[in-house]
């Protein structure tokens, strides 16, 4: 991943994009997420348009006071990478956390408690972390917006799926970290946590890529405002019924076609009978002229 271009003075699409999940995340912490989630999604048609520059890490740097006591100081930290596989694929994958351990440097276990609560347990320094993550918002194929957490920090962070091709994906992943403890605010220092997720966002990519992805199945539920607002059972039965409505109008697409080349067939087979049978009634005048012309010409005796 390369940093992305920005001329001065000028804002980019995903420099817009970054502005408008960091809004996201400081509005969710005052109950305002649903105005920013607009502006997120709103902002995904330019993030596509300007497909051409490529994946990218953005910038980071120290973010407004934090909630938990005046002195600590947010991190603002996005990344995006750029993925040769289909959308949906990419997303169903990020939705499977409990195989994150097994292909990234910084996750050492998560376990789902239900749709919208997990623990994760992650490397920090020589030293392990527990975290208990939330997931605010999460729309299948879109985004999903998550708050964690921990004795020893808090999280809020979003991360957004865009499609630049039928087979590249964008992912585009910020956080609004508030660190606590000794190793993490000397990390912070360091900005060793954008390091870390820059590395494992090219890890995930790795594994999405070189994985069968006739094999997977992600979680297709819908969250709200923290709570399941539409099952995983629910989405896919919506799916189903939107296929077989789409496989009935193909059908009667064809159905149609085959009827229109039906008729064009038997039009093409009439003309050509009322061709031949107008060849040979000019056969048989021809002929009739030739029989009269012959019994004027023999002689009578």
């Amino acid at each position: 991943m390369s940093p992305s271009g920005q001329g001065n003075g000028a804002s980019s699409p995903l420099g817009d994009v970054k502005d408008a999940l960091g809004g996201y995340l400081s509005a969710a912490g005052h109950s305002l997420a649903g105005k920013a989630g607009e502006r997120v999604g709103g902002l995904t048609d330019r993030l596509t348009d300007s497909a051409g520059g490529g994946g990218g890490s953005g910038g980071r740097g120290k973010g407004r006071r934090g909630a938990q006591g005046g002195s600590i100081k947010a991190t603002h930290i996005m990344e995006t990478v750029d993925i040769g596989v289909p959308l949906r694929t990419v997303y169903d994958q990020w939705t499977q956390l409990q195989d994150f351990s097994s292909f990234t440097k910084g996750v050492r276990s998560v376990t789902p408690s239900d749709e919208v609560t997990s623990d994760w347990i992650v490397k920090v320094g020589p030293s392990s972390r527990s975290w208990k993550a939330t997931v605010q918002e999460q729309v299948p194929d879109e985004r999903i917006v998550w708050t964690s957490e921990g004795a020893k920090g808090s999280t809020r962070g979003a991360v957004s799926f865009h499609e630049l091709a039928p087979r590249l994906t964008r992912v585009v992943v910020v956080v609004e970290y508030y660190p606590a403890g000794f190793f993490e605010k000397t990390g912070n220092l360091w900005r060793a946590q954008g390091r870390r997720l820059r590395l494992d966002l090219k890890h995930f990519a790795r594994h999405v890529t070189l994985m069968d992805d006739e094999e997977l199945e992600g979680w297709r539920g819908e969250i709200r405002d923290g709570e399941v607002v539409k099952s995983h059972e629910e989405a896919l039965e919506e799916e189903n019924a939107d296929d077989y409505q789409e496989g009935d109008e193909d059908a009667e697409e064809a159905e149609d076609e085959d009827g229109a080349e039906d008729e064009d067939e038997e039009g093409e087979n009439a003309a050509e009978d009322e061709g031949e049978e107008g060849e040979y009634d000019d056969e048989d005048e021809a002929d009739e002229d030739e029989y009269d012309d012959d019994e004027r010409a023999r002689p009578y005796r």
